[in-house]
């Protein structure tokens, strides 16, 4: 399990980073202001897609009715699936890039007139990545059922390499419309990096066939991930539109923060991909390869929380130094960094129910969450500002995993009591006592941070050994 995740971790890692890095030359080359936070918010939809697709939405539902079919069946399933994401995504993209006037006031009812303009233009490109976004994930389904992992990883950064290098080549002169045109191409270019590999496993023209049928039959399994992951989704929209009245650069900087955390947290999607393979076996230890999973979630989501709280301010500063509107990000960032194990363990508990095929459960438990963040959000958003968008996701997440962990009969069999505890303590030690501590020059922070995230990933890496196999009923 470990070796695999580790390179799925690296492959993920390199395209987090050049996610990352999209937006850094974004702020840098426009800043964090009205401009951005018009093509931030034109990104919405696409990049939902995307994100969620990411983190294994159409794969998980996929991956059982690919296993419950013979050799000689999938193939035609494959092609069968094929044609009908296809059509999907043409459709969707035609649908959202005429309703472009539409979307664009919802998405972003605080921006000016001229903002929505900006961002309306933009988003009429964008949607058409979602077609070969769809198509790369159906044809990662085959390959990770055979535990290949690695050429699906290098999805993401496919996708942005174009935007990546058009954006340093023209810089300050980059244009929303060309910017929207690279996001293309590079959707474009994930599907096409698939296309070889499924080929040699046998899919051909032939098994291009339209079935309403199998489509059926994958919309049934689809749907319970589909409401929870819309609702995930449903509350980042929330947030850009409160954030949108609170002022230039807030839609922008909330964005930022979310990237940044997401490096590690996204990169736990990689065990999520492997750990549910595994318990996709029918002689698989489920609880056992779980608590292996979640004690691997608390040493690698802890210490990078830390890290991230700690570091917050001097990663402003190196990463954008004099750049408008960026000074707001560290405490923003701070507050996200916490959500972290809390977003891994549900992450986790969320696949142990996928791979018996339960996708309801998460759902309801997810939705519950959901409820709590939209009803909490705006009374904490007007009151707090930005910080009170953070505290209404960690009430949210709280509910969730309580939820999944009681509604699943798992209380005491899974160790996340005193990890929970040793995790705030940790996190609020590191608050409290370390964080005024720190000195104030980027370096050194950056120098002194890293160490208490590796103190903490020894410490934690030597307490709950997550490599040693545990003795948990199956």
């Amino acid at each position: 399990m470990f070796g695999a995740a580790s390179l799925l971790a690296c492959v993920t890692l390199a395209g987090l980073i050049a996610g990352f890095a999209r937006e850094w030359l974004l702020v840098a080359n426009w800043g964090a202001g009205a401009r951005t936070d018009a093509f931030v918010i034109a990104m919405f939809l696409p990049e939902a897609v995307r994100t969620m697709l990411a983190a294994g939405v159409l794969s998980s539902a996929a991956l059982s009715l690919w296993q419950v079919r013979t050799p000689a069946q999938r193939m035609g399933w494959l092609g069968q699936m094929t044609v009908a994401m296809g059509l999907i995504g043409v459709a969707l993209s035609a649908m959202l890039s005429l309703g472009a006037p539409l979307w664009m006031p919802l998405m972003g009812p605080g921006l000016t007139a001229v903002q929505q303009a900006a961002a309306q233009a933009a988003f009429t490109s964008l949607v058409w990545s979602i077609p070969g976004l769809l198509l790369q994930a159906l044809w990662a389904v085959s390959l990770q059922a055979q535990g290949r992992f690695l050429l699906a990883g290098w999805g993401s950064l496919f996708y942005n390499l174009p935007a990546i290098v058009y954006m340093v080549a023209w810089r300050e002169q980059s244009t929303e419309s060309d910017l929207a045109q690279s996001f293309v191409v590079g959707s474009i270019a994930m599907a096409l990096a698939m296309a070889p590999a499924v080929w040699r496993q046998g899919l051909r023209p032939a098994h291009l066939q339209w079935s309403l049928a199998s489509l059926r039959e994958f919309g049934r399994q689809l749907a319970p991930l589909l409401g929870s992951a819309l609702a995930g989704q449903g509350l980042m929209l929330m947030e850009r539109m409160a954030a949108s009245y609170l002022g230039d650069g807030v839609v922008t900087v909330l964005n930022l923060a979310r990237k940044l955390v997401n490096l590690p947290l996204m990169a736990l999607m990689s065990l999520n991909q492997v750990l549910l393979s595994l318990m996709s076996r029918t002689d698989a230890p489920r609880v056992a390869l779980l608590k292996r999973g979640m004690a691997t979630v608390t040493v690698v989501s802890v210490p990078a929380a830390m890290g991230l709280m700690l570091s917050a301010p001097a990663l402003v500063s190196l990463l954008f130094p004099q750049v408008p509107g960026a000074a707001m990000l560290a405490p923003i960032l701070g507050g996200y960094a916490a959500m972290l194990v809390l977003a891994g363990w549900i992450t986790m508990l969320a696949r142990y129910n996928y791979a018996e095929g339960n996708t309801r459960l998460p759902l309801r438990c997810e939705l519950w969450g959901a409820a709590v963040q939209a009803l909490s959000m705006p009374p904490l958003a007007w009151a707090l500002g930005a910080p009170g968008i953070v505290l209404s996701l960690l009430l949210s997440l709280s509910l969730t995993g309580w939820l999944l962990v009681r509604r699943n009969g798992l209380q005491g069999r899974l160790g996340l009591l005193p990890q929970g505890a040793v995790s705030v303590a940790l996190m609020a030690l590191c608050g409290f006592a370390v964080l005024p501590q720190l000195a104030h020059a980027v370096l050194p922070r950056l120098l002194q941070s890293a160490g208490v995230g590796v103190g903490c990933l020894l410490l934690l890496a030597v307490w709950l050994r997550p490599w040693r196999a545990p003795s948990v009923e199956a």
